[in-house]
């Protein structure tokens, strides 16, 4: 085995054992949280349970009760008893029937001592942090790839073993499922497996809506492999030929349709699904407690009898359009009044990365920038680290996330929505680490052959966890009092969100 390959498979062994220490820790955190912080009476959905509690659910639920709260319900309710009530339909079906195909098979010998909301609430435990482990390791994966910078991977991924949307990656919410999904379907996309890459976004389409950006990878990297195959063979025949341009223009667009229509269709499959059920209702059979909550909160139930929803009418009636803008009070600048302020101080800080990431790379790369990176990949050009051509596309990415975040959401979801759905937001954190932190300047630390000697003969970085030789993160936090400040900004970021997630979202505290 050559040594790059010995160090990757080091790297990911790091990255492995401390995904799954952050998962291990943030399940007793949010146990111990829940149990020692008395829930918040919010006003959130709370369907009134369906079985008898058997023997193993009040174990269950003092462990893992935590994991249930705000949305996470509605994914659990989606789950048990499927998609009853309209503004379900916000939440996409993917993660649901996931946590129903556990509950109902590897979970189901355990039926004699707990419910379905048992299992399924233990179901999401497991699922989201196997899920977590497996999305980190491909995170690197995909960091290397893209950056050609192991350091600089290592280090990005261990920050998102700490991401600040830590309590939406291991409770019931679809944001790890989404990131395990995209980062997959991006590394195999890089190292162009285009088909399977083309299917696995496609199913992250149908964990969550903003899938469909996704396809915008498929698109640009097509185009851009397709432009560089023109201008080779051009050069081969010792001038531009303008076939080999047609020719690339109709197979980009046959193929881009394509793409575009395998990652879209998920979302289009579920929004006909809903148009069906509402639109065109047939006889349901409904609990009459399911539908005393419905008229208790307003809820709409499919009835054939009840006059069609407004929204049936609409020239393209997308049921998940109206639910946003009915339910969510979502649109155009419609968070921006005086009383969201709080929501947009702490919405700040990845909206502030995500601001330093556009702003670096553009001034690095500004010719590059301007031709969109379609132009010639100059020699001069740096090829590896934060800035390399590679990075162009994820960057366009993270903005545009990042802008619609901020005009058309409600913008303290920024922070879940652009840590589950961008590499960016950790690699330009790990590329202000090595920019302005002395300690990672050290070669020492990605000498996998002179670790054990270095432990040796220096104390100073002797570790009491094992998990911590190769771990530059953990060691950063270890030496906290000589760290630059702005190491401390960005850790303090990424640990203060991590924790506090799980103490207020845990307790139904309002969070991001």
């Amino acid at each position: 085995m050559s040594p790059s390959n010995n160090c990757e498979n080091q790297d990911v062994w790091t990255v492995a054992q401390f995904a799954t220490f952050t998962r291990l820790l943030s399940l007793l955190l949010q146990a111990v949280l829940n149990a020692v912080i008395p829930d918040h009476l919010a006003d959130a959905f709370s369907p009134p349970r369906s079985e008898t509690p058997l023997l193993l659910d009040p174990v269950i639920e003092a462990l893992f009760g935590g994991l249930s709260h705000w949305d996470a319900e509605h994914f659990l309710f989606i789950a048990e008893r499927g998609y009853l009530y309209e503004h379900n339909f916000a939440f996409f079906p993917l993660f649901p029937l996931l946590l129903r195909i556990l509950a109902a098979t590897a979970l189901w010998p355990l039926c004699g001592f707990l419910t379905m909301h048992g299992r399924l609430l233990l179901a999401v435990a497991i699922t989201n942090s196997i899920l977590f482990v497996i999305s980190a390791v491909v995170l690197y994966k995909l960091s290397h790839l893209v950056v050609q910078d192991r350091k600089l991977a290592l280090v990005a991924v261990l920050m998102y073993c700490l991401t600040p949307a830590n309590v939406f990656m291991v409770a019931g919410y679809s944001e790890t499922l989404f990131a395990a999904l995209t980062f997959t379907g991006l590394w195999l996309l890089e190292k162009r497996f285009t088909i399977v890459a083309c299917l696995l976004l496609g199913f992250a389409t149908g964990a969550r809506a903003n899938g469909l950006v996704n396809a915008g990878f498929l698109l640009y990297l097509s185009l851009q492999w397709g432009l560089y195959r023109t201008r080779a063979f051009s050069k081969g025949e010792g001038g531009v030929r303008y076939r080999h341009y047609v020719l690339e223009l109709i197979r980009f667009v046959l193929t881009g349709a394509f793409y575009a229509a395998v990652v879209a269709l998920p979302f289009c499959l579920f929004q006909f699904y809903g148009y069906q059920t509402f639109c065109h209702p047939s006889a349901t059979q409904v609990s009459p407690a399911l539908l005393n909550l419905a008229r208790d909160k307003g809820y709409r139930v499919a009835d054939a009898a009840s006059p069609t929803p407004r929204w049936c009418q609409w020239r393209i009636p997308l049921l998940y359009s109206y639910i946003q803008d009915a339910y969510w009070d979502v649109g155009f600048l419609r968070y921006f009044r005086w009383k969201q302020i709080p929501n947009f101080i702490l919405a700040l800080p990845v909206a502030t990365l995500g601001f330093i990431a556009s702003y670096m790379y553009i001034m690095a790369n500004p010719v590059f920038c301007m031709y969109l990176g379609l132009g010639d990949r100059g020699k001069d050009r740096k090829m590896h680290g934060f800035c390399n051509p590679k990075v162009f596309v994820y960057i366009v990415h993270s903005s545009v996330l990042l802008l619609f975040g901020i005009f058309c959401m409600h913008v303290q979801v920024l922070t879940r929505f652009l840590a589950s759905s961008s590499p960016v937001l950790y690699w330009i954190s790990g590329h202000l680490l090595f920019h302005y932190e002395p300690l990672l300047q050290d070669e020492r630390w990605f000498r996998h052959d002179q670790i054990q000697q270095q432990q040796d003969h220096k104390p100073g970085l002797r570790c009491s966890v094992g998990m911590c030789r190769n771990n530059q993160v953990l060691y950063l936090l270890m030496h906290w009092q000589t760290c630059s400040i702005y190491t401390r900004c960005i850790l303090g970021y990424f640990i203060s969100y991590w924790f506090l997630g799980l103490a207020l979202h845990c307790n139904f505290l309002p969070w991001t």
